[in-house]
């Protein structure tokens, strides 16, 4: 199995097991705060992840040995760099919770997708020529937004929003993801990601304190969304997607993530009974092939 395959198979778990977070992320806001929720399955995620990297360096030491001092700099790189990543996520996530106790698991799974479309947008101001399919993509993915989110009366839910701003720190994070994994290879992918979780953890229990005030049965209600959400979205897929962005090229990953919006739904329908009238149907359709169009392109 080449280097390729491996990553792109990375991230299409990573999509799966996200496209089913949705509907544990919905169903804790019956219980508790979205900065309680998030606070809490990233302590979760920043726990699993710890044998995981004695594991993984184990694993790697012994097919490559590192001096003490070569060790020592692989793990202040991979800190640092999980430290900038997790201050882009734990805005992205809090916006994204905060808009999933506002509006539906389907809905939400397919606006965060926009971030698909945002990233070669934003790519631009980093000097990237961007293509014209991009530009129509991006216009498409407006119109199915307009469908998908706008009411008759041309007013947009506050979920909506927050899902929309969402989408846009999640494309940030990406980046900068791709940053630490393609300009600097020389971090450990899943120490990057256990400093990344603890990192959200932390700032996320201090916008708990300050916004919330979070009662011990409810969070016992809530343990089974936490622990999924916390051991395989946070702990388990967000690794994947630094493992699968390392080996898969910038213009494939976000199609093959972009797959996340499908489960969302496909999830939202099957476990919480969600649905959708033909209108928002519309606005889905024309979004996922925005993604789609937007990414195939540059994929050949």
């Amino acid at each position: 199995m080449n280097e390729n395959t491996k990553g792109s198979i990375f991230l299409f778990f990573a999509a799966l097991i996200w496209g089913s977070s949705f509907v544990s992320q919905s169903a804790a806001m019956d219980h508790i705060g979205p900065f309680t929720f998030n606070a809490c399955r990233s302590f979760v995620g920043f726990l699993v992840l710890i044998p995981v990297v004695c594991f993984f360096r184990k694993m790697s030491l012994k097919e490559k040995p590192l001096s003490k001092e070569e060790e020592k700099g692989l793990n202040k790189r991979s800190v640092s760099a999980g430290i900038v990543c997790g201050l882009a996520l734990v805005i992205a996530s809090s916006f994204q919770q905060v808009g999933i106790s506002m509006t539906t698991a389907g809905k939400a799974g397919f606006i965060t997708a926009l971030y698909i479309i945002m990233v070669p947008i934003l790519s631009v101001f980093l000097g990237r020529k961007i293509p014209l399919i991009i530009w129509l993509s991006a216009i498409i993915s407006l119109i199915g937004f307009y469908f998908l989110c706008i009411q008759e009366d041309f007013s947009m839910g506050q979920g909506d929003f927050y899902c929309l701003i969402c989408a846009l720190c999640f494309s940030i994070q990406i980046m900068t993801i791709d940053h630490f994994t393609e300009e600097d290879s020389r971090v450990d992918p899943v120490m990057m990601s256990m400093t990344q979780f603890f990192v959200v953890g932390v700032v996320s229990l201090i916008l708990t304190l300050i916004f919330e005030t979070p009662v011990i049965s409810d969070i016992i209600k809530a343990g089974g969304s936490i622990l999924y959400a916390g051991a395989l979205s946070s702990g388990i897929a967000y690794t994947f997607q630094i493992l699968g962005q390392k080996h898969t090229s910038p213009a494939v990953a976000p199609l093959i993530m972009s797959l996340e919006s499908v489960f969302a739904v496909l999830f939202g329908w099957l476990l919480l009974g969600e649905s959708m009238n033909s209108r928002e149907i519309l606005g889905c359709f024309l979004v996922f092939t925005a993604v789609m169009l937007s990414q195939i392109k540059q994929a050949d």
